[in-house]
């Protein structure tokens, strides 16, 4: 019998990644070379046929050995790919990671701990809890609420109650703490979940959204078993505090609001102080989904617009946007730990009794996934790496690219600007143009491989939607980007 293929871990796991790690590098220069801009061109079945002409047989009887697999696969998945590290890469909230989180997304796929319990992620665990804690805090500050002892039947299975000793995590009784999620979709299930289990004996719990929140929250209230959602009009794009207080009066029994800070279509943030205010006063609890807003607690300038963040019962954050990771890279921020009591749950092999009450974390209540990765190192990393100044510097410069493109556009006769940025995200038209020829516009850039841009709804109208996250990006490369619109606009 042949040895088996090397592993990545252990002493000898470096040795064995080097070489792998070289043929990588390599096929990912050369894909992104042929690719020759920002995604491939041709559209999906020209992608689709390459792809399969590469590849051949993906299962194959002899195996072709690591150098070529890796190399075969990873060019070709370079070539096809939409690289959001191009400038002209500017549709959706997709970031460009930063190196040296990629860097550090290696080192957990090769330590691969498993954050389900201690004995499978011992450092991942200790490190989980330090930097979760610090982003809470980032988040409420010390203005949590004291803890509270969960009510009975409150756990991971109905009508069972905690086991002695057991919570979501070790730690002081009463500070906010915040979840590792795979991204906002899951931090706002979560959310629900949450508020649903917080009011359980209060009858069925009742959402409340703008027209402007993100799709995963009427989702996640079907998937939980919720009524409809009632959705409140935002004219404007945001929330507006009269037609909550409005929808809110007489409104029976539970109450969620959930308010955006970073809307997915114009990255625009509601009034959270009002809202907070209009949700205090009718005994509303407050979720705020802040996938794309919360990057702005970084900085200095900007952290301001986030005023009133700290009033939420959750709030949704998602470093693979205005964080620069690799995906995935999202959180939960709890303001009062007590919430995350119905998380509890038992399966003796993970978090037996008494390796709980001799004090071995119990990490099932983190999470309603069991087995994760410790996607808490690459943000780990990165904040040590640049800190609040560096990680606010990156929020900033996207930010002022947003302004000055606005600027451009708002001076340029043969185009529509939707509103000055709230955050990196600028919306914009050719002057006169019907929407199905923006459409178009934006299909063709994408067939072509030339540009990638989104498309947004507002005010009953289509507009080509930029989303600026590439900090290298330079006001030439916006300027072909508008050529590339202009070029297409009146065929």
């Amino acid at each position: 019998m042949s040895n088996p293929p090397p592993l990545a871990g252990g002493p000898q796991g470096p040795e064995a990644l080097r070489p792998l790690l070289d043929t990588v590098l390599d096929a990912l220069h050369d894909g992104a070379i042929a690719r020759g801009g920002p995604l491939p061109a041709g559209g999906p079945h020209t992608v689709t046929t390459r792809l399969r002409d590469v590849i051949g047989d993906p299962l194959p009887h002899h195996g072709t050995g690591p150098d070529t697999a890796l190399r075969t696969l990873v060019q070709a998945l370079a070539e096809g790919a939409a690289d959001p590290a191009d400038p002209l890469c500017a549709a959706h909230l997709h970031c460009p990671p930063l190196a040296l989180a990629a860097a550090a997304d290696l080192a957990a796929s090769a330590l691969n701990p498993s954050m389900d319990s201690w004995d499978q992620a011992p450092a991942a665990s200790a490190l989980e809890t330090l930097v979760t804690d610090a982003l809470a805090h980032e988040v409420y500050g010390d203005t949590g609420h004291p803890g509270q002892p969960g009510r009975p039947g409150q756990s991971g299975r109905p009508g069972q109650s905690a086991r002695p000793g057991q919570s979501a995590r070790p730690g002081p009784p009463g500070h906010p703490q915040a979840l590792v999620t795979t991204g906002g979709t899951e931090a706002n299930q979560l959310a629900l979940l949450l508020a649903r289990e917080s009011h359980a004996s209060e009858g069925p719990l009742q959402l409340i959204t703008g027209d402007g929140a993100h799709h995963s929250l009427p989702r996640a209230a079907w998937l939980l078993g919720l009524p409809d959602p009632v959705t409140v009009p935002a004219p404007t794009g945001t929330l507006d505090p009269a037609a909550l207080d409005e929808a809110l009066t007489d409104l029976p029994g539970p109450k969620l609001v959930a308010a955006t800070a970073g809307t997915t279509d114009a990255g625009l943030i509601d009034p959270l102080p009002e809202i907070a205010d209009v949700c205090e006063h009718h005994g509303a609890r407050l979720h705020i989904d802040a996938s794309y807003g919360a990057g702005l607690l970084f900085s200095p300038t900007r952290r301001t617009q986030l005023t009133g963040l700290d009033r939420a019962a959750t709030v949704t954050l998602d470093l693979h946007k205005l964080g620069w990771q690799p995906v995935a890279a999202g959180l939960l921020a709890v303001r009062n730990p007590a919430d995350l009591t119905p998380l509890t749950h038992h399966a003796d092999y993970l978090n037996a009794d008494d390796d709980t009450e001799a004090g071995l974390p119990d990490l099932l209540g983190r999470s309603l996934r069991t087995t994760r990765r410790p996607d808490i190192l690459k943000i780990a990393v990165t904040l040590k790496a640049l800190g609040r100044t560096g990680l606010g510097a990156l929020v900033d410069q996207v930010c002022d690219q947003a302004q000055e493109f606005a600027a451009t556009l708002h001076a340029h006769p043969g185009f529509d600007l939707y509103d000055t940025p709230t955050l990196s995200t600028v919306l914009f038209r050719p002057h006169g143009a019907p929407d199905e020829r923006i459409a178009h516009i934006r299909r063709t850039l994408l067939t072509q491989g030339r540009a990638v841009l989104g498309r947004a709804r507002m005010d009953g109208r289509l507009w080509l939607k930029a989303t600026l996250l590439n900090p290298h990006t330079q006001p030439g490369d916006l300027a072909q980007l508008l050529k590339l619109v202009e070029g297409n606009t009146a065929r």
